[in-house]
């Protein structure tokens, strides 16, 4: 998204100077004479694959094994060459001052209400991490309960999920090292504001927190244990276990509610009824959650056991739960690609006895499911943005939850026996607010606002509906400037996701507020793989349908282009994780379409993913290569393997030092092979984040200086027209 040209240099003196002993590339180590950038060597190797009788090379596959010191020699190498060469970029302060108040903005979130006990986040403009507060009563004094910016000289300490107990006296809450996904959880005494001492690692896949019992004496958690033996990074989710914890026993006590399933491509996760009546354990079939085991225990029964309600073998759909008053309420898309709601007696929890409440809805797709004050509160997406919907508990639409526009709502805080609720909203253009609402009257106040320095009332969101490769429609929103208009020359980020049923909905984010203001059009389209529409259309872009992502992408750039938004000399595209492969996949694809391309913390050789990372559970998403005709689908857009001798467009590699989600190998293989076989003057440049994980860092201040490098890398490449 950055700046203008900066000044090259073929001296092998001055690049040693500053990256090390890497070296530069000779013209043999890098064919491609055109470039313009000399770079730190890759050595290629004669090393290849055979998978269905296809020879699949890997000539960077020595790149893979990050703890080898010529690797750590490259990779130092390779960042400091990109981060000399973005240094060398003029006007880089300018950015910076567009970036630091919208990044530096004082913002709280909804709170969490414990008895007469309110627990919530807070952002200071001042400060590079969120704090945590605590007060008794709403008119209550101010408590700080967890600083996470003191717990570390240098920022690489963070806070993860937080639960407090039910009369609000202990918060379980998990730490992370270097913003890594792998954490261990502590229990804090909320009068003392001290630790009582337990500390129980390996709680990486406990994403919904703590489940409290109501006596407030312990919690149900998810374990796995540490990597080794036949525990790996892609297998290890299969040998999580849920766990109960009582408190003042050591964690090593701590009894198998659940035991592992073994199976690598499975999450587990648990839920436990207010009343404490009810254990819900859910395990989820791949990260996309397209297939749901549900089993139900009742704590109160002399043996409790473990009663099944859904089994994939026989019933392949997927399911959420809510328990409250001894009925389960369950979203599933079971006969319902847009999702309905059933009621079911957890006592006769059988397919046969359970009852449809609320019917699906072709014209929007239900995202989730709460019990809040009595009643049910759904939140659902219409063409891609949100809306909220209060029912009775039989079902009965009672009203709709005003919004202030057309955006997204993603979290609504509340109980199921508290009449007062709280919900976000936000879009492209509107920073976050925080509502309060009654749900049994209707009522809606503003609560809190987030303070960035931005107005809406200057930019304008369109949602255009464009035509696939294939002839399916496709929505997509553009967002610019109202000032701004289809010259055909505008400056232009297309950024993209589709996959893992995940809903690409509007939006605030600070960089793209920076990019917006500086008169840039930016572009988020609804590609199959998501979720906006439905589990049709998640699985129209998935497995053997993965090209469908990659088509609608590229459609969507030529919808740009054709209308006169921008031209691909002003185009770039930008993606991360699964949005890095299909940037991936564009870039090789369609590489004249394109002038730059941003790529974070993505995958990227295909063949290889699911021996990686944490990746095993993908691979219902995007097939594995021991499948045949899996194989030939992946092995045909998978982006290492299509790089040739070509030109293509400039590229910024993003990724993280500490990321044990998806391995930053391949940003590395892919890297290399780009600097080999590009024959365009076009820049191929690889950024490491310091103490950062799959998310990126868990530091305002090196979120600052990640968005001014991207901008000032695209505003070069848009100012140059090679």
């Amino acid at each position: 998204m950055s700046i203008i040209e900066w000044q090259h240099t073929r001296s092998c003196i001055v690049l040693l100077a500053v990256v090390g002993a890497a070296g530069c590339n000779s013209e043999s180590d890098n064919p491609s004479s055109g470039s313009n950038d000399a770079y730190p060597a890759s050595r290629r190797e004669n090393v290849a694959d055979s998978h269905w009788g296809v020879r699949v090379a890997d000539p960077y596959r020595w790149l893979e094994d990050a703890a080898n010191p010529e690797v750590q020699s490259w990779m130092a190498a390779q960042d400091g060459y990109a981060r000399q060469r973005l240094a060398a970029i003029p006007n880089r302060e300018a950015w910076l001052e567009r970036l630091r108040p919208l990044y530096r903005a004082d913002s709280s979130k909804a709170p969490v209400k414990r008895q007469d006990r309110y627990f919530w986040t807070r952002h200071h403009a001042d400060r590079d991490k969120e704090v945590v507060y605590w007060k008794v009563g709403k008119d209550g004094a101010e408590k700080v309960l967890f600083d996470p910016n003191t717990w570390s000289s240098d920022g690489s300490t963070g806070l993860g999920v937080w639960a407090p107990s039910w009369d609000g006296k202990f918060v379980a809450y998990d730490v992370h090292e270097n913003n890594r996904d792998d954490a261990e959880l502590h229990v804090l005494d909320v009068n003392s504001g001290k630790e009582t001492g337990e500390v129980i690692p390996g709680t990486k896949y406990n994403w919904y927190g703590a489940a409290w019992t109501p006596d407030n004496t312990g919690f149900y958690y998810i374990w796995a244990p540490p990597i080794g033996g036949d525990v790996t990074g892609p297998t290890r989710s299969g040998f999580a276990e849920v766990r109960f914890h009582r408190l003042g026993t050591g964690p090593a006590k701590d009894p198998i509610v659940l035991p592992a399933t073994h199976d690598s491509e499975a999450f587990v996760s648990v839920d436990l009824s207010r009343d404490g009546r009810w254990l819900v354990a859910t395990v989820v079939h791949g990260s996309a959650g397209d297939v749901v085991d549900v089993s139900i225990q009742d704590r109160t029964a002399a043996t409790p056991a473990w009663t099944p309600v859904v089994d994939s073998k026989s019933v392949r759909a997927l399911f959420s739960v809510q328990v409250w008053n001894d009925t389960m309420y369950m979203l599933t898309n079971l006969d319902a690609p847009h999702f309905r709601v059933v009621q079911v007696d957890p006592k006769h929890p059988e397919q046969a006895n359970w009852k449809e409440i609320v019917p699906e809805d072709a014209e929007a797709t239900i995202s989730t499911l709460d019990v809040l004050g009595g009643h049910l509160v759904l939140n659902s997406m219409r063409k891609a943005t949100t809306e909220l919907t209060v029912r009775n508990l039989d079902g009965t639409f009672v009203r709709n939850i005003p919004l202030p526009d057309r955006g997204s709502s993603d979290v609504i805080v509340g109980e199921p026996d508290d009449d007062t609720a709280y919900f976000n909203f936000y879009s492209f253009t509107t920073p976050e607010i925080q509502f309060e609402t009654s749900i049994s009257q209707g009522t809606v106040r503003e609560y809190s606002r987030d303070t960035t320095p931005f107005d809406a009332s200057a930019y304008v969101t369109d949602q255009v509906t464009y035509s696939s490769k294939d002839g399916t429609p496709v929505t997509m929103f553009v967002v610019h400037r109202k000032d701004v208009t289809p010259n055909g020359k505008n400056p232009t980020i297309l950024y993209g996701y589709g996959g893992f049923n995940v809903n690409m909905t509007p939006w605030f984010s600070a960089s793209t507020a920076a990019w917006l203001a500086s008169g840039g059009v930016y572009a988020l389209p609804n590609l199959r793989g998501g979720g906006e529409y439905g589990e049709a259309w998640h699985r129209a872009g998935m497995l053997l349908q993965k090209q469908n992502v990659f088509d609608d992408f590229i459609a969507a750039a030529h919808w740009l282009v054709d209308n006169q938004w921008t031209n691909s000399s002003q185009l770039a595209i930008r993606g991360g994780s699964n949005g890095g492969l299909l940037v991936g996949a564009a870039m090789t694809q369609a590489p004249e379409l394109f002038d730059a391309v941003i790529c974070e913390v993505p995958l990227l050789d295909m063949t290889r993913y699911h021996l990686f990372g944490a990746s095993r559970p993908w691979i219902p998403e995007y097939g594995s290569v021991d499948d045949e005709q899996q194989f030939k689908a992946i092995y045909a857009y998978s982006p290492y393997h299509h790089v040739e001798r070509r030109d293509y467009p400039a590229l910024l590699m993003l990724t993280s030092d500490s990321d044990d989600r998806v391995d930053p190998l391949h940003a590395r293989k892919f890297i290399a092979q780009v600097q080999w076989a590009n024959t365009s003057k076009a820049p191929a440049w690889l950024r490491i984040e310091k103490n950062a994980g799959h998310g990126g860092a868990d530091s305002v201040q090196q979120s600052i200086d990640e968005a001014a490098d991207i901008f000032q890398f695209l505003s070069a490449q848009f100012a140059d027209p090679q």
